[in-house]
């Protein structure tokens, strides 16, 4: 039997998908550079309206994968292990390697990220219960706990300029620097997917990095960080499960505005 997303969606097969797919890259319009966006380049109720000519099967994919991704969708009670073991799920369900990398990049840096923010709280061991984290270093990250970059500058150079921010308190910088790396990820991911479903994962991850920098998710953040603060989980809110260390920081200052 099988276990991954096309399980149980019925295919059209009187539409030619490639061609369909083609079609739906091009009616997407460029998106930019991703610091120089005032706004999306067209609204998420569009986005989704365009994204309904993909088949049921790549559709479901694509909604597990940013569901996973986007922190606004998790249940507040959704710990750490949970989201593990939702991903570990989700990594055998995609159809291709390149989904999967995704996948696995994400959720690495957030890895790499929780830890951080754990030492920075005064944490001086890894944590004990098992699922933490996600990945292929959560071993290399708990034995070089007390190292600024874990020993992981090599794979991961930024992490060491993550360490600086996470101690200055720089929130919005933090912000900014993941949204570099993960922007800088996807233009690498996308080499020779111009249209197939990877290139529109692609734009749509691209899509979201953009909402997140210019604000248009901001109130949707900070709703989701008060009803984590009211729920007596604030510390959750900068751990593995939560993504977005500038909630608070946006009180303040918007990413919109301070791009300028």
């Amino acid at each position: 039997m099988s276990t991954r997303c096309d399980q149980g969606a019925e295919i059209d097969r009187t539409v030619d998908k490639a061609t369909r797919y083609a079609m739906l890259i091009t009616s997407l319009p460029f998106h930019g550079p991703l610091f120089g966006a005032r706004h999306t380049p067209l609204s998420r109720l569009r986005l989704e309206q365009r994204l309904r000519v993909l088949d049921p099967a790549d559709g479901r994919c694509l909604r597990r994968l940013t569901e996973v991704l986007d922190f606004i969708h998790h249940s507040m009670t959704l710990t750490d292990a949970d989201l593990v073991r939702r991903t570990r799920t989700l990594a055998v369900e995609l159809p291709s390697e390149l989904l999967r990398g995704l996948l696995r990049f994400r959720m690495e840096m957030r890895t790499l990220l929780a830890a951080q923010r754990r030492r920075r709280r005064g944490e001086t061991g890894p944590p004990r219960e098992p699922g933490w984290g996600y990945g292929r270093w959560v071993g290399q990250i708990e034995r070089n706990w007390l190292e600024p970059g874990f020993r992981l500058e090599r794979v991961f150079p930024w992490v060491g300029e993550a360490d600086r921010l996470l101690r200055a308190d720089d929130s919005l910088g933090l912000e900014r620097l993941k949204l570099a790396v993960t922007w800088a990820h996807l233009d690498r991911m996308a080499e020779g997917h111009w249209f197939d479903f990877e290139a529109v994962v692609i734009y749509v991850l691209r899509w979201d990095l953009i909402a997140r920098w210019t604000g248009q998710d901001g109130e949707a953040a900070l709703a989701r960080f008060d009803d984590l603060t009211a729920a007596g989980l604030g510390d959750q809110a900068d751990i593995f499960g939560v993504e977005g260390p500038a909630a608070s920081e946006a009180r303040t200052a918007s990413p919109k505005t301070a791009k300028t």
